[in-house]
């Protein structure tokens, strides 16, 4: 696909809005195949001046000198301004990444409320005196880490951006934002809403471009002390790695092959339901879906055979149409991707209880739509049991009982979450406490709080979002030792 230069639209460096100096960056709607806006992308000299300002930024007394509660009123500020378009912004991401309408709402929703939280949660951190150990007083300060790189998925744009730039604004830090090549245009907005609410420029850049190009660029910079990342867990290690040489903090969350856990006490009908949210909504596009299913043997086959039936009425189509449960897949590519560990399912002796095809009709020609799709008769051990899909495909598995279940849940690389559907509140301790997950869900899933931390375990991830600590993350620690004593340091005394 080409693009005159002069139909380009600006990026964000430095408070400035001009074209990129990269190859342009394409932002399709996966309805229909049509584009939704062509971008002068970022390449690595223009990573380097956002990095550049940015620096400047942080240490202008501008920012520097602010006191945290007015560093948050203007942190609240962009919340707001989040807020007053949510309409506008949900309907844009919805072109970008094809999500239902009451999706694309709920991020946009989250994302002011991330703001508002980290400027309230700025304004009542406290610093701590510890315990002296001689004739000093002891107590410990944080200061911010410097400039940060945010590197964000296409699944959830806006949300994943205020997760990022949200906490590292409040601990002082200046941000460069490297959204998805292919949702560029939520990142972008954010940036034109922070500058409306007075944020200094230069403390948030907007760098859209390729992982290899902008991506590399931002990690390598000697500049950026720290990078957030959310995406691909292979990703993730070749990040560490160039993190390693520059021995420099990461929060990563990565991918997911999450287990939920149906026991034969659990009540049927909010099991089944949550089920099917937990992996279908998104489109199972998701690092938190739940794609694994494990079932008690003893409801097995009829647990089954009723979520089959209520994942047969989810429907698939225009997600402005608010009786749509799954939009289109991100892109053609994706699809493709989903599509071959079906076949392969299906390879491995899975057999396709629903779903397993695109839908039919005029209105899914120009799409990347796909239907839910649930495969049982596989094991554990399975390809498609181990590696991330990031489709609506959901495999089921019976189990007999605890040791059992914890044993095939824990049988992962992955770490990110669990769910556990039961009656009884001990078993769920006992259960949801022995399996490695960085969430667990009992009785639900897929709820979030911004107020709660969130971490992968293994290989799903390092560090922590979310909570009064996703501030403390961009800070680095100062220990100050304040001497009281009167009388000198007798070391230097001459000899008697």
């Amino acid at each position: 696909m080409t693009t005159a230069a002069s139909a380009l639209q600006p990026i964000f460096i430095g408070g400035a809005w001009r074209p990129g100096r990269g190859a342009p960056v394409v932002s399709v709607n996966p309805v229909d195949g049509s584009v939704n806006a062509s971008l002068a992308g970022a390449d690595a000299s223009d990573v380097a001046e956002a990095v550049e300002r940015g620096v400047a930024a942080m240490h202008a007394p501008a920012w520097r000198n602010l006191l945290p509660h007015e560093r948050a009123r203007i942190i609240r500020r962009i919340g707001d301004g989040i807020a007053a378009e949510t309409e506008t912004l949900a309907l844009l991401q919805l072109r970008d990444n094809g999500k239902p309408l009451y999706e694309t709402r709920g991020l946009v929703i989250s994302a002011a409320n991330t703001f508002g939280f980290f400027a309230s949660a700025l304004e009542t951190l406290e610093s701590e005196v510890t315990p002296s150990r001689g004739a000093f007083l002891t107590l410990t300060t944080y200061q911010p880490l410097g400039v940060v790189g945010a590197i964000t998925p296409w699944n959830s744009p806006i949300a994943s951006e205020a997760q990022k730039v949200a906490p590292a604004l409040a601990a002082g830090c200046a941000v460069v934002l490297k959204p998805s090549e292919l949702t560029p245009l939520l990142a972008l907005e954010l940036g034109r809403i922070a500058q409306a609410a007075g944020l200094p420029d230069g403390l948030l850049s907007v760098v859209p471009g390729t992982g290899a190009v902008a991506g590399a660029a931002l990690v390598a910079h000697p500049d950026v002390r720290k990078i957030s990342f959310t995406g691909g867990t292979e990703t993730g290690r070749a990040i560490a790695r160039a993190a390693a040489d520059k021995l420099m903090p990461l929060t990563l969350e990565l991918g997911g092959k999450s287990p939920t856990i149906v026991f034969a006490d659990a009540d049927l009908d909010i099991a089944i339901n949550g089920v099917l949210f937990g992996i279908f909504s998104s489109q199972g596009q998701s690092c938190i879906a739940g794609s694994r299913l494990f079932v008690q043997r003893a409801i097995y086959a009829t647990f089954v055979e009723r979520l089959v039936a209520r994942a047969k009425q989810l429907r698939v189509g225009d997600p402005l149409d608010p009786q749509t449960h799954l939009g289109p897949l991100i892109s053609a590519p994706q699809r493709a991707k989903v599509e071959s560990y079906v076949e392969l399912a299906r390879a491995e002796g899975g057999r396709i209880l629903c779903g397993g095809r695109r839908p039919e009709g005029a209105a899914f020609a120009n799409g990347t739509f796909y239907e839910p799709t649930i495969v049982e008769g596989l094991s554990n051990r399975s390809r498609v049991c181990q590696e991330e899909i990031f489709g609506p495909v959901l495999v089921v598995l019976p189990f007999d009982d605890e040791a059992d279940v914890i044993a095939q849940a824990n049988d992962t690389v992955y770490g990110l979450a669990c769910g556990i559907w039961t009656g009884d509140y001990k078993r769920a301790w006992r259960v949801g406490t022995a399996i490695a997950a960085g969430t667990l869900w009992i009785n639900t899933y897929k709820q979030f709080s911004i107020s709660t931390p969130f971490a992968g375990a293994k290989a799903s991830g390092m560090g922590v979002e979310k909570g009064r600590t996703g501030i403390r993350s961009y800070q680095q620690e100062q220990s100050v030792y304040w001497g009281l004593d009167e009388q000198p340091n007798p070391w230097a005394n001459a000899p008697q």
